[in-house]
């Protein structure tokens, strides 16, 4: 037996292997365009020579703080410069970034802060009294830098000992930030919504980060200087991981500090904005817009739209209104979009019965995926190709999570049978396209935010006139779903809807509290367990 000539001499070393990352990626922009714009943010603007300057000096600050590897800083930040400029200096730093749900309680944001073993926290003027509630609740101690915004007039408290662009100027424009030791290192940790219990930590690395660029440019078409508009959260798997894409791709970040229509309308009509992501709520934000917000355009623009795709009705409404609509699906383990609807053509000529049929898929395998398929959780067999046999969906490849924070055994359920279990079932059509059917986990997708229904029911159970409640995902038209309950009262008790409403929103994040309860007995099985099915069965027949 011969030995393989093509392992002979042919060792790694520093001039042909580098860690993957996706800064070195905003580097390069940097240097070749660097008096492109790179950000927009009302009348602040930024180049790239800018940009990277600011981050360098950002991650200057952070270093002489003594924030290096495996430090985290948390972010409680908009779409503002400043969120962008973290994406970039806090890897720059050899640190980990941790962005925050601005629209979390305190209670939650007290946990992250603290399992994440925060050591510095950015965070926004408007978000001071959840953040000042969150700071009484932690354990750790982080230094506290305040953003306070230069373009909008935001009302709030400073917390922290210094405010950001103080802490910038205190940092080098020409510090030597360095490569990851590897690009297996953390780049980031978003948490998820909790669905069982507190929320896990996901961590991301560079390389994951890094072929997300190549990856996004690809499904997304970005080509060379897109101009894109910030109306997906940055918060939400960094953006799906388009902050770093966008400056791999030199183009243009066109910063939103909230998702209303009349400043959608003027970014897309004045900058010519070519790409936006979001949830169907944006989708309804554009098309239900007064027509004196509306303003005309003469260009098509690529909208990436997550969550349930969405009806015939809205895909025609967009697509008169200019857009085009791609459809992705993924989850926080997958850095946000993980598949796409890969559309075909000849599809466009099909029925429309049909063709809302291949428009309900959620479809095929990212680039930067090496594996998609649904099979038997207990087998780990492949589920057959026929559009009907139900699985869960399972994902393999580079851009997968390293695993969840400070909790192996959840790591390595995710992972059993060398495949992540996303939870979501689904089916596997005879052309390979993946249909989500159904969640194991019960989560309810509002607005593009995951609300955990075992979240909701619990914080009901508090309320005394309760005794037992379910909750689950209606359809909205606004929102995509939304919770609604069915609950229980103690003998004896009363208790209304408003209050209850009102019981929920004082004790958890206001988006994840129930638009409609209903009073009633809980459908169960014999042995005690509520048939959520029956519930949603029951619920839309009363709509």
């Amino acid at each position: 037996m011969t030995d393989n000539i093509f392992l002979t001499d042919l060792d790694k070393n520093d001039a042909n292997h580098q860690p993957l990352t996706p800064i070195t990626q905003f580097a390069r922009t940097a240097a070749i365009y660097p008096d492109k714009t790179a950000i927009i943010h009302g009348s602040q603007q930024f180049t790239y020579s800018e940009y990277y300057k600011r981050s360098l000096m950002l991650a200057s600050a952070l270093a002489a703080r003594n924030i290096s590897t495996g430090d985290t800083v948390s972010v409680m930040l908009s779409n503002t410069p400043a969120m962008l400029e973290a994406h970039m200096a806090v890897p720059m730093a050899g640190a980990v970034l941790h962005t925050m749900n601005t629209r979390l309680d305190a209670e939650t944001i007290a946990f992250q802060m603290d399992h994440a073993e925060t050591k510095v926290l950015i965070t926004d003027l408007e978000f001071s009294d959840t953040i000042k509630k969150a700071l009484e609740l932690v354990g750790v101690t982080p230094l506290v830098i305040d953003y306070v915004d230069p373009v909008h007039d935001i009302a709030g408290q400073r917390l922290g000992e210094i405010e950001y662009e103080q802490f910038l100027s205190t940092g080098d424009e020409n510090f030597s930030w360095k490569l990851p030791n590897d690009e297996w290192d953390a780049i980031s940790v978003n948490y998820t919504s909790g669905t069982t219990g507190n929320p896990k930590g996901v961590v991301y690395h560079h390389r994951g980060a890094a072929l997300m660029c190549y990856t996004n440019n690809i499904t997304a078409g970005l080509g060379t200087h897109p101009v894109y508009l910030w109306t997906l959260p940055m918060f939400h798997c960094n953006g799906w991981c388009f902050a770093w894409t966008i400056s791999a791709a030199a183009g243009t970040h066109i910063c939103l500090r909230w998702v209303r229509s009349k400043p959608i309308y003027e970014a897309i009509a004045d900058y010519k904005v070519t790409h936006l992501c979001g949830a169907p709520i944006v989708m309804s934000t554009l098309l239900n817009a007064p027509a004196e917000e509306k303003r005309s355009f003469d260009h098509q623009i690529a909208f990436i739209a997550s969550a349930a795709p969405p009806p015939e009705s809205v895909l025609k409404a967009m697509t008169e209104a200019g857009f085009r609509v791609v459809h992705v699906y993924g989850l926080t383990e997958v850095y946000g979009p993980g598949v796409i609807n890969a559309w075909k053509e000849e599809w466009d000529q099909l029925p429309s019965e049909e063709r809302t049929k291949k428009q309900a898929r959620q479809g095929v395998r990212y680039p930067g995926l090496e594996g998609l398929t649904v099979m038997n959780p207990e087998t780990m067999e492949t589920v057959a190709m026929d559009g009907e046999t139900m699985g869960e969906v399972m994902f393999r490849g580079n851009c997968v999570m390293k695993g969840y924070l400070k909790n192996p055994e959840a790591s390595a359920k995710a992972f059993e049978g060398g495949w992540f279990h996303s939870g979501d079932l689904g089916v596997l059509h005879p052309d390979g396209y993946i249909q989500l059917k159904d969640r194991s986990k019960d989560v309810i997708i509002s607005g593009g935010e995951n609300i955990s229904s075992i979240e909701v029911e619990n914080t009901l159970f508090k309320h005394p006139a309760i005794q037992a409640a379910a909750v689950v995902g209606m359809p909205h038209e606004k929102w995509g779903e939304t919770p609604y309950a069915v609950v229980e009262i103690k003998d004896g008790a009363t208790v209304c809807e408003e209050e209850l409403i009102n019981f929920c929103r004082e004790n958890m994040a206001r988006y994840k509290c129930p638009t409609k309860i209903v009073f009633g007995e809980l459908p169960k099985t014999s042995t005690g367990k509520i048939q959520k099915f029956r519930i949603r069965e029951q619920l839309a027949k009363a709509e």
